[in-house]
């Protein structure tokens, strides 16, 4: 569910139209409704409450410091990958105790960083990972809390750039190499063993994937009990899917229900670790119109571009875009929807059965709330959008458009270079 519909023919976010909040802080942007980030992130919580759990928001999906701390103050942790997102999850006050790190390439300084912070398990990926976190913690004479990820070689179904747990992704340890590495790791002076983690990757709409997986990983860990290792913390990521066009993904009580049965009796506490899932309905990109073409083929022309949406460019990814106003007696027609960077790979929709616009149009491109911003850049000089939360009827500016002068932050020009 969300809370963007139609009232008298315009498009409201909650008790605020859409138009409104384009008039106030100029196009694009991003758009959230705060009451559909909260709704999702419960239903996610409460599906798992009648098991020790913690919810850890997968913080690629959804960045911004306001949005990370709605879940703090709902009970979430957060699922970091970088220092960047570390620095995030702990500015908006994500408890250390509720932060996971993953990822294959953790620096040595984002290592101490994490270790400093006293976050809750590092999910490591490879033996000389392991290895430079305890020389790392050995030099600030403290325990690093570690978890393996493993790789279980499940096929998620999905499209192969999100694809995370077959054998032939970068991610984890081979499962059938990670028993000597957790013995490894176990003889270490400055590591603790405290979890095992698998993710097998994003959006995925069926939940046999993640029951294959799991079984695989519980029997492993079993394996590690019989050895005399014991373990508290079962990390299952996240990847759960959403609907973008026709795709039927479970329900997140049924995603619940068939994980709960697996682990029925087995003690560990769990986390879970969804992004997409409870964000990516929950945001829209709203976009102008500045031109439209029409000959051989239509094009509609807007202020958006792949730049700032880059799921369709990249992965031929899917968003529903709508009118914000619509019209009476409209007609349609078939388009593409493109944007203004220099690459024809730069589009939003492509042969899309569309309204027909007109200049200064408003457009919507719907579940655009999962790794849009986060993904956005500066490419072709382009300052990075606005970001807009709507709360019933009020709206805030949690993140100011970029300047130019942001552009060229950090920039300068050397005295080697005649003037």
């Amino acid at each position: 569910m969300n809370h963007f519909e139609y009232r008298d023919n315009t498009m409201f976010c909650e008790d605020v139209p859409v138009s409104a909040v384009a008039e106030s802080v100029g196009t694009p942007f991003y758009l959230y409704s705060k009451e559909t980030l909260s709704h999702h992130f419960k239903v996610i919580d409460q599906a798992f409450a009648d098991i020790p759990h913690i919810t850890c928001f997968a913080t690629k999906a959804c960045s911004n410091i306001a949005i990370l701390s709605l879940f703090k103050s709902l009970g979430g942790g957060a699922d970091i990958v970088s220092g960047g997102e570390l620095f995030r999850a702990l500015k908006a006050g994500v408890e250390p105790q509720k932060i996971v790190y993953s990822g294959v390439g953790k620096s040595a300084e984002e290592l101490r960083y994490a270790l400093e912070s006293g976050i809750l398990m590092f999910n490591v990926e490879s033996s000389q990972e392991l290895q430079k976190l305890q020389e790392i913690a050995q030099s600030l004479n403290i325990k690093a809390p570690v978890a393996l990820r493993v790789n279980p070689d499940v096929d998620p179904k999905t499209h192969a750039y999100i694809s995370t747990g077959l054998a032939k992704n970068k991610f984890g340890v081979p499962i059938e190499e990670a028993e000597k590495i957790y013995q490894d790791a176990n003889s270490l002076s400055h590591i603790e063993v405290v979890g095992v983690s698998c993710h097998i990757g994003s959006q995925l709409t069926t939940v046999s994937p993640f029951i294959e997986s799991l079984q695989r990983v519980i029997a492993f860990m079993d394996r590690l009990k019989e050895s005399g290792l014991q373990v508290k913390y079962l990390d299952m990521g996240g990847g759960l899917g959403i609907q973008y066009d026709e795709e039927e993904p479970p329900h997140p009580e049924e995603y619940a229900s068939a994980i709960k049965k697996v682990l029925a009796g087995h003690g560990y506490t769990l986390i879970i670790e969804p992004g997409r899932v409870i964000v990516g309905n929950a945001g829209i990109l709203v976009t102008k119109v500045l031109y439209t073409k029409s000959g051989n083929k239509n094009f509609i022309i807007v202020d958006a571009g792949m730049n700032d949406l880059t799921r369709p460019s990249l992965y031929g990814a899917y968003h529903a875009i709508k009118p914000v106003e619509e019209k009476e007696g409209q007609q349609h027609q078939e388009a593409d929807v493109v944007g203004p960077i220099c690459e024809t790979g730069d589009f939003l929709a492509k042969d899309r059965s569309l309204p027909v616009c007109d200049q200064d149009d408003l457009l919507a491109v719907m579940s655009s709330g999962a790794y849009g911003f986060t993904m956005s850049s500066n490419y072709n000089s382009r300052p990075r959008v606005a970001e807009v939360l709507v709360d019933g009827n009020e709206f805030h500016l949690i993140r100011k458009r970029e300047t130019k002068d942001d552009l060229i932050a950090g920039e300068s020009i050397p005295a080697c270079i005649p003037s």
